[in-house]
């Protein structure tokens, strides 16, 4: 039996780092974002479905995440649609990935997991956290992005402490080392629960 850990956070908190850590540790770990990526691929699962509800969002046999952001523009509605087509499709990659894994401790990337109800699902979950300036500071630094684009993502985006306060574990990504460090306590906590099991 395996143990299901979310991993969650605002952006520019520090996850995708983090997530590397815990399977640095030996967990096995699934990307919410990347399975999207996989489904709106060429022949992904998402591809026909989306063809069927929206035809322009299709470029070179792959969904296009730039023609679905200017669907929703023009139609707020679409994103309605959209989200019933993937989120099922994201569901069986989810379940496809814990059906197939043999690590003792899956980790869950989700961004928007408590957002989604998602940590239902979970047996604990972790958010990693670092005060809102420094949040702002880095994904400013990344240069992908306006200071507008980040305060609307920022704002669809349930409050970090709120997160925080509804997590198992509190992960500080100030530092590598420290963060390193958290990571190995949580798998070390989770191994220990497992065994007196």
């Amino acid at each position: 039996m395996s143990f299901s850990l979310g991993l969650t956070g605002s952006i520019g908190m520090g996850k995708s780092t983090t997530a590397q850590m815990f399977v640095d540790e030996g967990c096995a770990l699934w990307d919410a974002d990347a399975a999207v990526h996989r489904l709106y691929a060429k022949a992904g699962a998402a591809v026909e479905p989306m063809r069927n509800a929206f035809p322009t969002a299709i470029v070179e046999f792959s969904v296009s995440r730039e023609a679905l952001k200017q669907i929703i523009a023009n139609d707020p509605g679409a994103l309605k649609t959209i989200e019933n087509i993937v989120h099922p499709l994201v569901a069986m990659d989810r379940a496809a990935f814990q059906d197939s894994s043999s690590a003792d401790i899956l980790v869950f990337d989700i961004p928007l997991l408590f957002e989604t109800g998602g940590d239902a699902a979970m047996d604990a979950v972790a958010c990693v956290s670092i005060p809102s300036d420094e949040q702002k500071r880095r994904v400013m630094a990344r240069g992908t992005m306006s200071e507008t684009q980040f305060e609307q993502i920022r704002a669809k985006q349930m409050p970090n402490n709120e997160k925080c306060m509804r997590s198992d574990f509190v992960i500080v990504t100030d530092t590598l080392d420290h963060a390193r460090a958290q990571v190995q306590d949580i798998v070390r906590q989770i191994r220990a629960g497992m065994a007196d099991a």
